[in-house]
Protein backbone atom coordinates (compact mmCIF):
# COMPACT_ATOMS: atom_id res chain seq x y z
CA UNK A 1 0.00 0.00 0.00
CA UNK A 2 1.33 3.78 -1.03
CA UNK A 3 0.08 4.43 2.64
CA UNK A 4 0.23 3.54 5.77
CA UNK A 5 -3.50 1.73 6.44
CA UNK A 6 -6.02 3.45 8.97
CA UNK A 7 -7.59 1.59 11.30
CA UNK A 8 -10.87 3.28 12.26
CA UNK A 9 -12.98 2.64 14.89
CA UNK A 10 -16.59 3.07 13.12
CA UNK A 11 -19.99 2.31 14.85
CA UNK A 12 -20.94 -0.91 12.74
CA UNK A 13 -24.52 -1.75 12.57
CA UNK A 14 -25.80 -4.96 11.74
CA UNK A 15 -28.92 -4.43 9.15
CA UNK A 16 -32.08 -6.21 11.03
CA UNK A 17 -33.44 -9.07 9.19
CA UNK A 18 -33.50 -12.93 8.66
CA UNK A 19 -30.71 -13.01 6.26
CA UNK A 20 -27.72 -15.29 7.73
CA UNK A 21 -25.54 -13.58 10.03
CA UNK A 22 -22.26 -13.74 7.97
CA UNK A 23 -24.19 -11.53 5.12
CA UNK A 24 -25.65 -8.93 7.37
CA UNK A 25 -21.96 -8.44 8.64
CA UNK A 26 -20.59 -8.04 5.05
CA UNK A 27 -23.62 -5.91 4.48
CA UNK A 28 -22.85 -3.74 7.33
CA UNK A 29 -18.92 -3.27 6.05
CA UNK A 30 -20.06 -2.49 2.31
CA UNK A 31 -22.27 0.41 4.11
CA UNK A 32 -19.18 1.92 5.73
CA UNK A 33 -17.20 1.28 2.28
CA UNK A 34 -20.04 2.89 -0.32
CA UNK A 35 -20.38 5.67 1.88
CA UNK A 36 -16.94 7.01 2.18
CA UNK A 37 -15.93 6.01 5.67
CA UNK A 38 -13.88 3.50 4.99
CA UNK A 39 -11.39 4.25 1.67
CA UNK A 40 -8.98 2.26 -0.10
CA UNK A 41 -6.17 0.88 2.30
CA UNK A 42 -8.15 1.11 5.46
CA UNK A 43 -7.99 -2.03 7.81
CA UNK A 44 -10.75 -3.49 8.57
CA UNK A 45 -10.89 -4.61 12.72
CA UNK A 46 -9.88 -7.41 13.55
CA UNK A 47 -12.11 -10.18 13.67
CA UNK A 48 -12.01 -10.14 17.42
CA UNK A 49 -12.58 -7.07 18.33
CA UNK A 50 -14.91 -6.95 15.54
CA UNK A 51 -17.01 -9.84 16.98
CA UNK A 52 -17.05 -8.05 20.40
CA UNK A 53 -18.26 -4.95 19.31
CA UNK A 54 -21.09 -6.20 17.47
CA UNK A 55 -21.73 -8.80 20.36
CA UNK A 56 -21.91 -11.78 17.56
CA UNK A 57 -19.51 -15.26 17.13
CA UNK A 58 -16.80 -14.72 15.91
CA UNK A 59 -17.03 -17.48 13.45
CA UNK A 60 -19.53 -15.07 11.66
CA UNK A 61 -16.53 -12.24 11.28
CA UNK A 62 -14.34 -14.47 10.06
CA UNK A 63 -17.26 -15.81 7.38
CA UNK A 64 -17.88 -12.50 6.38
CA UNK A 65 -14.26 -11.31 5.95
CA UNK A 66 -13.75 -14.58 3.82
CA UNK A 67 -16.78 -13.40 1.33
CA UNK A 68 -15.22 -9.69 1.51
CA UNK A 69 -12.44 -11.28 0.25
CA UNK A 70 -13.60 -13.87 -2.03
CA UNK A 71 -15.31 -10.50 -3.79
CA UNK A 72 -12.85 -8.96 -3.86
CA UNK A 73 -13.91 -6.11 -1.81
CA UNK A 74 -10.85 -6.56 0.71
CA UNK A 75 -7.30 -8.00 0.59
CA UNK A 76 -5.96 -10.37 3.23
CA UNK A 77 -2.31 -8.79 3.57
CA UNK A 78 0.42 -10.83 5.41
CA UNK A 79 1.23 -8.87 8.45
CA UNK A 80 -1.36 -6.13 7.80
CA UNK A 81 -4.82 -7.08 8.56
CA UNK A 82 -7.45 -7.01 6.35
CA UNK A 83 -7.44 -3.91 3.95
CA UNK A 84 -9.96 -2.43 1.93
CA UNK A 85 -9.35 -2.88 -1.83
CA UNK A 86 -8.27 -0.27 -4.04
CA UNK A 87 -11.89 -0.05 -6.28
CA UNK A 88 -14.06 -1.59 -3.52
CA UNK A 89 -15.90 2.26 -2.73
CA UNK A 90 -16.72 2.52 -6.38
CA UNK A 91 -17.71 -1.21 -6.88
CA UNK A 92 -19.55 -0.59 -3.31
CA UNK A 93 -22.13 2.36 -4.90
CA UNK A 94 -22.36 0.93 -7.70
CA UNK A 95 -24.11 -1.57 -6.00
CA UNK A 96 -21.97 -5.20 -5.88
CA UNK A 97 -22.42 -7.42 -3.43
CA UNK A 98 -20.88 -9.85 -1.88
CA UNK A 99 -23.84 -12.57 -1.93
CA UNK A 100 -27.34 -13.20 -3.70
CA UNK A 101 -30.37 -11.71 -0.81
CA UNK A 102 -32.40 -13.90 -0.11
CA UNK A 103 -35.51 -12.71 -1.98
CA UNK A 104 -39.21 -12.22 -0.63
CA UNK A 105 -41.30 -12.75 -3.87
CA UNK A 106 -42.95 -15.95 -4.29
CA UNK A 107 -44.40 -17.92 -7.12
CA UNK A 108 -48.29 -18.74 -7.38
CA UNK A 109 -49.40 -20.68 -9.39
CA UNK A 110 -52.87 -22.68 -10.41
CA UNK A 111 -53.38 -25.86 -8.86
CA UNK A 112 -52.12 -28.64 -10.95
CA UNK A 113 -54.02 -30.25 -13.62
CA UNK A 114 -53.50 -33.88 -13.76
CA UNK A 115 -52.26 -35.53 -17.15
CA UNK A 116 -50.58 -38.34 -18.49
CA UNK A 117 -47.08 -37.79 -20.78
CA UNK A 118 -44.41 -39.81 -20.59
CA UNK A 119 -41.15 -38.90 -21.59
CA UNK A 120 -37.22 -40.35 -21.52
CA UNK A 121 -34.73 -38.19 -19.72
CA UNK A 122 -31.27 -38.19 -19.94
CA UNK A 123 -28.23 -36.67 -21.64
CA UNK A 124 -27.59 -35.50 -25.08
CA UNK A 125 -26.31 -37.96 -27.38
CA UNK A 126 -22.69 -38.17 -28.00
CA UNK A 127 -21.25 -38.88 -31.46
CA UNK A 128 -17.91 -40.31 -29.67
CA UNK A 129 -17.41 -43.86 -29.46
CA UNK A 130 -17.65 -45.82 -26.41
CA UNK A 131 -15.04 -45.91 -24.10
CA UNK A 132 -12.82 -48.89 -24.29
CA UNK A 133 -13.26 -51.66 -21.32
CA UNK A 134 -10.86 -51.48 -18.51
CA UNK A 135 -9.43 -54.02 -16.33
CA UNK A 136 -12.01 -56.34 -14.44
CA UNK A 137 -13.97 -54.89 -12.10
CA UNK A 138 -13.83 -51.35 -13.61
CA UNK A 139 -15.83 -49.17 -15.37
CA UNK A 140 -15.53 -46.53 -17.92
CA UNK A 141 -15.26 -43.02 -16.43
CA UNK A 142 -17.21 -40.42 -18.67
CA UNK A 143 -15.78 -36.98 -17.34
CA UNK A 144 -15.79 -34.40 -19.50
CA UNK A 145 -17.15 -31.54 -18.61
CA UNK A 146 -20.21 -29.81 -19.15
CA UNK A 147 -23.00 -32.48 -18.23
CA UNK A 148 -24.66 -32.93 -14.96
CA UNK A 149 -26.03 -35.89 -13.39
CA UNK A 150 -29.62 -36.26 -14.56
CA UNK A 151 -30.10 -39.54 -12.09
CA UNK A 152 -30.33 -36.67 -9.53
CA UNK A 153 -33.32 -35.68 -10.44
CA UNK A 154 -36.60 -36.63 -8.22
CA UNK A 155 -38.59 -38.93 -10.24
CA UNK A 156 -41.97 -37.98 -8.31
CA UNK A 157 -40.99 -34.61 -9.14
CA UNK A 158 -40.15 -35.21 -12.96
CA UNK A 159 -42.82 -36.80 -13.51
CA UNK A 160 -45.29 -34.58 -11.98
CA UNK A 161 -44.41 -31.26 -13.91
CA UNK A 162 -44.35 -33.61 -17.22
CA UNK A 163 -48.10 -34.57 -16.30
CA UNK A 164 -48.93 -30.67 -15.37
CA UNK A 165 -46.70 -29.76 -18.59
CA UNK A 166 -49.11 -31.91 -21.32
CA UNK A 167 -52.22 -31.07 -19.65
CA UNK A 168 -52.66 -27.26 -21.37
CA UNK A 169 -54.82 -27.20 -24.58
CA UNK A 170 -53.08 -27.89 -27.76
CA UNK A 171 -50.62 -25.17 -29.22
CA UNK A 172 -51.42 -24.86 -32.43
CA UNK A 173 -49.07 -21.70 -33.28
CA UNK A 174 -45.84 -21.27 -31.20
CA UNK A 175 -44.12 -18.51 -31.30
CA UNK A 176 -41.10 -16.37 -29.15
CA UNK A 177 -43.65 -14.59 -27.48
CA UNK A 178 -47.19 -15.36 -25.45
CA UNK A 179 -46.27 -18.84 -25.41
CA UNK A 180 -44.43 -19.03 -22.44
CA UNK A 181 -46.40 -16.89 -19.92
CA UNK A 182 -46.14 -18.91 -16.99
CA UNK A 183 -42.46 -20.23 -17.39
CA UNK A 184 -41.41 -16.42 -17.88
CA UNK A 185 -43.29 -15.71 -14.32
CA UNK A 186 -41.30 -18.62 -13.07
CA UNK A 187 -38.46 -17.51 -14.12
CA UNK A 188 -38.90 -13.60 -12.89
CA UNK A 189 -38.99 -14.80 -9.69
CA UNK A 190 -36.54 -17.47 -9.77
CA UNK A 191 -33.49 -15.42 -11.17
CA UNK A 192 -34.61 -13.12 -8.46
CA UNK A 193 -34.38 -14.67 -5.88
CA UNK A 194 -31.22 -16.76 -6.69
CA UNK A 195 -29.59 -14.62 -8.99
CA UNK A 196 -30.72 -10.92 -7.98
CA UNK A 197 -31.67 -10.53 -11.15
CA UNK A 198 -34.54 -8.48 -11.58
CA UNK A 199 -36.52 -8.76 -14.90
CA UNK A 200 -40.09 -8.50 -15.35
CA UNK A 201 -41.68 -11.88 -17.07
CA UNK A 202 -42.13 -10.25 -20.55
CA UNK A 203 -38.34 -9.12 -20.57
CA UNK A 204 -37.44 -12.90 -20.77
CA UNK A 205 -37.17 -14.33 -23.72
CA UNK A 206 -37.21 -18.47 -23.44
CA UNK A 207 -35.02 -20.05 -26.33
CA UNK A 208 -34.33 -23.52 -27.53
CA UNK A 209 -30.58 -22.97 -25.85
CA UNK A 210 -27.78 -20.92 -25.90
CA UNK A 211 -26.31 -21.68 -29.12
CA UNK A 212 -29.38 -21.30 -31.12
CA UNK A 213 -29.70 -17.57 -29.45
CA UNK A 214 -26.29 -16.52 -29.88
CA UNK A 215 -26.14 -16.24 -33.80
CA UNK A 216 -29.87 -14.46 -33.30
CA UNK A 217 -28.30 -12.11 -30.61
CA UNK A 218 -25.42 -11.13 -33.22
CA UNK A 219 -28.11 -10.44 -36.06
CA UNK A 220 -30.20 -8.16 -33.73
CA UNK A 221 -27.23 -6.05 -32.07
CA UNK A 222 -25.77 -5.63 -35.51
CA UNK A 223 -22.49 -7.67 -35.49
CA UNK A 224 -22.16 -9.05 -38.95
CA UNK A 225 -18.69 -7.69 -39.74
CA UNK A 226 -18.08 -6.31 -36.00
CA UNK A 227 -15.47 -7.72 -33.82
CA UNK A 228 -16.37 -9.48 -30.61
CA UNK A 229 -14.46 -10.29 -27.75
CA UNK A 230 -14.09 -13.82 -25.94
CA UNK A 231 -12.16 -15.52 -23.32
CA UNK A 232 -9.43 -17.15 -23.86
CA UNK A 233 -9.26 -19.95 -23.29
CA UNK A 234 -13.23 -20.49 -23.49
CA UNK A 235 -16.45 -22.04 -24.72
CA UNK A 236 -15.52 -23.46 -28.01
CA UNK A 237 -19.39 -23.48 -29.24
CA UNK A 238 -20.44 -19.75 -28.89
CA UNK A 239 -17.41 -18.44 -30.04
CA UNK A 240 -18.28 -20.38 -33.00
CA UNK A 241 -22.01 -19.54 -33.29
CA UNK A 242 -21.02 -15.79 -33.01
CA UNK A 243 -18.77 -16.25 -36.03
CA UNK A 244 -21.09 -18.21 -38.01
CA UNK A 245 -23.27 -14.91 -37.91
CA UNK A 246 -20.67 -12.97 -39.29
CA UNK A 247 -19.25 -11.43 -36.42
CA UNK A 248 -15.09 -11.14 -36.32
CA UNK A 249 -14.01 -13.14 -32.53
CA UNK A 250 -10.98 -11.73 -30.98
CA UNK A 251 -9.43 -13.47 -28.33
CA UNK A 252 -8.83 -12.11 -24.91
CA UNK A 253 -6.85 -13.91 -22.35
CA UNK A 254 -7.58 -14.55 -19.35
CA UNK A 255 -6.11 -14.68 -15.98
CA UNK A 256 -7.09 -16.37 -12.49
CA UNK A 257 -9.95 -13.59 -12.24
CA UNK A 258 -11.52 -14.05 -15.75
CA UNK A 259 -11.31 -11.38 -18.40
CA UNK A 260 -9.68 -8.11 -17.58
CA UNK A 261 -11.64 -5.27 -19.17
CA UNK A 262 -8.94 -2.94 -19.67
CA UNK A 263 -7.90 -5.67 -22.44
CA UNK A 264 -11.25 -4.52 -24.46
CA UNK A 265 -10.87 -1.74 -27.18
CA UNK A 266 -13.09 0.77 -28.60
CA UNK A 267 -13.54 -1.32 -31.65
CA UNK A 268 -15.01 -4.10 -29.90
CA UNK A 269 -18.83 -3.99 -30.53
CA UNK A 270 -19.57 -7.06 -27.35
CA UNK A 271 -17.89 -9.55 -25.55
CA UNK A 272 -18.90 -12.48 -24.31
CA UNK A 273 -18.16 -13.98 -20.44
CA UNK A 274 -18.70 -15.74 -18.02
CA UNK A 275 -18.20 -13.88 -15.00
CA UNK A 276 -19.70 -16.49 -12.16
CA UNK A 277 -17.23 -19.05 -13.02
CA UNK A 278 -15.08 -18.81 -16.10
CA UNK A 279 -15.00 -21.53 -18.78
CA UNK A 280 -12.98 -23.85 -18.07
CA UNK A 281 -10.47 -21.87 -15.68
CA UNK A 282 -12.77 -21.44 -13.08
CA UNK A 283 -12.25 -17.66 -12.33
CA UNK A 284 -15.00 -15.71 -10.37
CA UNK A 285 -14.99 -11.78 -11.81
CA UNK A 286 -14.41 -9.66 -8.74
CA UNK A 287 -16.43 -6.81 -8.34
CA UNK A 288 -13.93 -4.05 -9.44
CA UNK A 289 -13.71 -5.85 -12.73
CA UNK A 290 -17.34 -6.15 -12.79
CA UNK A 291 -17.90 -2.65 -12.77
CA UNK A 292 -15.32 -1.72 -14.83
CA UNK A 293 -16.42 -4.29 -17.49
CA UNK A 294 -20.33 -2.45 -17.42
CA UNK A 295 -18.29 1.03 -16.93
CA UNK A 296 -16.74 -0.31 -20.70
CA UNK A 297 -19.71 -1.13 -21.88
CA UNK A 298 -21.73 2.15 -21.18
CA UNK A 299 -18.63 4.40 -22.55
CA UNK A 300 -18.65 2.76 -25.56
CA UNK A 301 -22.65 1.55 -26.38
CA UNK A 302 -21.32 -2.04 -26.38
CA UNK A 303 -23.02 -4.91 -25.22
CA UNK A 304 -21.65 -7.61 -22.62
CA UNK A 305 -23.19 -10.89 -22.96
CA UNK A 306 -23.27 -12.24 -19.67
CA UNK A 307 -23.55 -16.71 -19.86
CA UNK A 308 -24.70 -17.66 -16.11
CA UNK A 309 -24.25 -21.20 -17.15
CA UNK A 310 -23.40 -23.14 -13.65
CA UNK A 311 -24.05 -19.91 -11.82
CA UNK A 312 -26.16 -22.19 -8.87
CA UNK A 313 -23.41 -24.08 -7.79
CA UNK A 314 -20.71 -23.09 -5.62
CA UNK A 315 -18.97 -24.70 -2.60
CA UNK A 316 -16.35 -22.58 -0.68
CA UNK A 317 -18.38 -18.89 -0.87
CA UNK A 318 -21.81 -17.54 -1.70
CA UNK A 319 -22.25 -16.71 -4.83
CA UNK A 320 -21.76 -13.15 -6.19
CA UNK A 321 -24.96 -11.58 -7.93
CA UNK A 322 -25.51 -11.64 -11.69
CA UNK A 323 -23.31 -8.93 -13.15
CA UNK A 324 -26.68 -8.17 -14.62
CA UNK A 325 -27.93 -6.69 -11.16
CA UNK A 326 -25.31 -4.04 -11.22
CA UNK A 327 -27.02 -0.33 -11.27
CA UNK A 328 -26.74 0.87 -15.30
CA UNK A 329 -25.80 -2.89 -15.94
CA UNK A 330 -29.65 -3.92 -17.53
CA UNK A 331 -28.94 -1.69 -20.36
CA UNK A 332 -25.78 -3.16 -21.56
CA UNK A 333 -25.41 -6.98 -20.34
CA UNK A 334 -27.45 -9.02 -21.80
CA UNK A 335 -28.25 -12.09 -18.97
CA UNK A 336 -28.25 -15.73 -20.18
CA UNK A 337 -29.53 -18.61 -18.59
CA UNK A 338 -29.93 -22.55 -19.32
CA UNK A 339 -31.49 -25.53 -18.12
CA UNK A 340 -28.78 -27.73 -19.37
CA UNK A 341 -26.33 -27.88 -16.44
CA UNK A 342 -28.89 -27.32 -13.63
CA UNK A 343 -31.67 -30.14 -14.82
CA UNK A 344 -30.30 -31.75 -18.30
CA UNK A 345 -28.74 -30.53 -21.88
CA UNK A 346 -31.64 -32.67 -23.68
CA UNK A 347 -34.31 -30.10 -22.32
CA UNK A 348 -33.01 -27.73 -25.04
CA UNK A 349 -34.30 -24.80 -23.18
CA UNK A 350 -32.18 -21.33 -22.06
CA UNK A 351 -33.72 -17.90 -21.34
CA UNK A 352 -32.50 -14.19 -22.18
CA UNK A 353 -32.96 -10.89 -20.33
CA UNK A 354 -32.05 -8.25 -23.03
CA UNK A 355 -31.47 -4.70 -22.50
CA UNK A 356 -34.64 -3.21 -23.85
CA UNK A 357 -33.25 -1.27 -27.01
CA UNK A 358 -32.35 -5.22 -27.83
CA UNK A 359 -35.43 -6.74 -27.07
CA UNK A 360 -37.61 -5.99 -30.15
CA UNK A 361 -35.19 -6.29 -32.42
CA UNK A 362 -34.07 -9.73 -30.73
CA UNK A 363 -37.81 -11.18 -30.65
CA UNK A 364 -37.54 -10.64 -34.34
CA UNK A 365 -34.94 -12.68 -35.16
CA UNK A 366 -35.67 -15.57 -32.97
CA UNK A 367 -39.40 -15.58 -34.50
CA UNK A 368 -37.99 -15.11 -38.42
CA UNK A 369 -35.69 -18.11 -36.80
CA UNK A 370 -38.15 -20.29 -35.80
CA UNK A 371 -36.53 -20.84 -32.78
CA UNK A 372 -39.17 -21.38 -30.76
CA UNK A 373 -39.57 -23.98 -27.22
CA UNK A 374 -42.37 -26.42 -27.17
CA UNK A 375 -44.95 -25.42 -24.93
CA UNK A 376 -45.13 -28.48 -23.40
CA UNK A 377 -41.78 -28.11 -22.45
CA UNK A 378 -42.59 -24.54 -21.10
CA UNK A 379 -45.28 -25.49 -18.91
CA UNK A 380 -43.28 -28.49 -17.72
CA UNK A 381 -40.04 -25.97 -16.44
CA UNK A 382 -42.92 -23.25 -15.44
CA UNK A 383 -44.69 -26.40 -12.87
CA UNK A 384 -40.93 -27.76 -11.73
CA UNK A 385 -39.81 -24.52 -10.40
CA UNK A 386 -43.30 -22.98 -9.25
CA UNK A 387 -43.88 -26.27 -7.45
CA UNK A 388 -40.15 -25.98 -5.21
CA UNK A 389 -38.94 -29.07 -7.12
CA UNK A 390 -36.08 -26.90 -8.56
CA UNK A 391 -35.12 -25.63 -5.65
CA UNK A 392 -34.77 -28.23 -3.81
CA UNK A 393 -33.13 -30.12 -6.22
CA UNK A 394 -30.32 -27.60 -6.84
CA UNK A 395 -29.66 -28.58 -3.27
CA UNK A 396 -29.55 -31.94 -3.47
CA UNK A 397 -27.36 -31.91 -6.15
CA UNK A 398 -25.56 -29.14 -4.89
CA UNK A 399 -24.23 -31.69 -1.93
CA UNK A 400 -24.01 -34.27 -4.29
CA UNK A 401 -21.27 -32.62 -6.39
CA UNK A 402 -19.91 -30.69 -3.38
CA UNK A 403 -18.63 -34.33 -1.78
CA UNK A 404 -17.46 -35.54 -5.38
CA UNK A 405 -15.54 -32.17 -5.97
CA UNK A 406 -13.98 -33.11 -2.55
CA UNK A 407 -13.28 -36.84 -2.99
CA UNK A 408 -11.45 -35.87 -7.16
CA UNK A 409 -9.56 -33.13 -5.63
CA UNK A 410 -8.81 -35.08 -2.48
CA UNK A 411 -7.73 -37.95 -4.74
CA UNK A 412 -5.47 -35.42 -7.19
CA UNK A 413 -3.91 -33.75 -3.58
CA UNK A 414 -2.71 -37.13 -2.47
CA UNK A 415 -1.82 -38.70 -5.89
CA UNK A 416 -0.46 -35.96 -7.88
CA UNK A 417 0.31 -32.63 -5.41
CA UNK A 418 2.69 -31.16 -7.84
CA UNK A 419 -0.24 -30.52 -10.55
CA UNK A 420 -2.37 -27.27 -9.79
CA UNK A 421 -5.70 -27.21 -9.75
CA UNK A 422 -8.02 -24.70 -10.66
CA UNK A 423 -11.68 -23.77 -10.40
CA UNK A 424 -12.02 -25.95 -7.75
CA UNK A 425 -14.70 -23.28 -5.55
CA UNK A 426 -18.01 -23.72 -8.16
CA UNK A 427 -19.37 -25.31 -10.99
CA UNK A 428 -19.02 -29.07 -11.55
CA UNK A 429 -15.10 -29.04 -13.29
CA UNK A 430 -11.55 -28.76 -12.23
CA UNK A 431 -8.78 -28.17 -14.03
CA UNK A 432 -5.31 -29.70 -13.32
CA UNK A 433 -2.36 -27.96 -14.89
CA UNK A 434 0.22 -29.78 -16.43
CA UNK A 435 3.61 -28.02 -16.99
CA UNK A 436 3.75 -26.40 -20.34
CA UNK A 437 5.92 -28.88 -22.29
CA UNK A 438 3.42 -31.74 -21.59
CA UNK A 439 0.73 -32.65 -24.71
CA UNK A 440 -2.41 -32.20 -22.83
CA UNK A 441 -4.29 -34.24 -25.88
CA UNK A 442 -1.76 -36.90 -25.76
CA UNK A 443 -2.19 -37.09 -21.73
CA UNK A 444 -6.23 -37.45 -22.70
CA UNK A 445 -5.63 -39.69 -24.89
CA UNK A 446 -3.56 -42.20 -22.95
CA UNK A 447 -6.47 -41.78 -20.17
CA UNK A 448 -8.88 -42.26 -22.64
CA UNK A 449 -7.26 -45.77 -23.28
CA UNK A 450 -7.56 -46.39 -19.42
CA UNK A 451 -11.70 -45.75 -19.06
CA UNK A 452 -10.98 -42.60 -18.57
CA UNK A 453 -12.55 -39.82 -20.79
CA UNK A 454 -11.27 -35.96 -19.56
CA UNK A 455 -10.71 -32.90 -22.19
CA UNK A 456 -7.30 -31.47 -22.70
CA UNK A 457 -7.45 -27.90 -22.13
CA UNK A 458 -5.89 -26.79 -25.02
CA UNK A 459 -8.95 -28.29 -27.05
CA UNK A 460 -10.62 -24.54 -25.24
CA UNK A 461 -8.11 -22.47 -26.71
CA UNK A 462 -7.47 -19.89 -29.66
CA UNK A 463 -4.07 -18.75 -28.70
CA UNK A 464 -3.44 -19.57 -25.37
CA UNK A 465 -0.84 -22.08 -24.56
CA UNK A 466 -1.90 -23.13 -21.47
CA UNK A 467 -2.32 -26.82 -20.89
CA UNK A 468 -3.62 -29.15 -18.38
CA UNK A 469 -7.05 -31.53 -17.85
CA UNK A 470 -10.22 -30.62 -17.55
CA UNK A 471 -12.07 -32.80 -15.28
CA UNK A 472 -16.06 -33.35 -14.79
CA UNK A 473 -16.97 -34.56 -11.61
CA UNK A 474 -20.63 -34.47 -11.90
CA UNK A 475 -21.29 -38.09 -12.43
CA UNK A 476 -17.95 -38.79 -10.83
CA UNK A 477 -18.67 -41.90 -7.74
CA UNK A 478 -17.12 -41.00 -4.95
CA UNK A 479 -15.39 -44.52 -4.92
CA UNK A 480 -13.74 -44.25 -7.91
CA UNK A 481 -12.05 -40.99 -7.19
CA UNK A 482 -8.90 -42.71 -6.34
CA UNK A 483 -8.72 -44.43 -9.53
CA UNK A 484 -8.42 -41.26 -11.51
CA UNK A 485 -5.72 -39.63 -9.10
CA UNK A 486 -3.68 -43.03 -9.79
CA UNK A 487 -4.57 -43.23 -13.30
CA UNK A 488 -3.16 -39.49 -13.62
CA UNK A 489 -0.46 -39.61 -11.24
CA UNK A 490 0.75 -42.48 -13.78
CA UNK A 491 0.02 -41.29 -17.63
Amino acid sequence: MARTARVLDLPFRLPAGEAPLRHRISEAILEEIGAGRLLPGDALPSTRILASQLAVGRGAVVAAYDELTAAGFVDAVAGSGTIVAADACLAARAGARTHVPDGSARFSRAPAPVGTPSVRRGLCSDDLPPLPPTVAGQPSLELRPGAPDTRLINEADWRRAWRVGASGEVDEFVRVSGSHGELQQALSWHLRRTRAVAADPDRILVVPGVNALLPALAAAAGWRGAQVAVEDPGYVDPRQALEREGARVRAVPVDDDGLDPTLLTARDAGVYVTPAHQFPLGGRLPVNRRVELVEWARHHGAFVVEDDYDGEFRYDTSPLPALHSLDGADDHVVYVGTASKILAPSLRVAWVVPPARLLDPLRRELETRGLHVSPVVGRMLAEFIGSGALARHLARAGRTYAARRAALVGALEQQAPWLPKVGVCAGLHVVARLPDDVDDHEVASRLEAKGIRVTPLTAFAMHSTMTGLVIGYATLPETQADRVGREIAAV
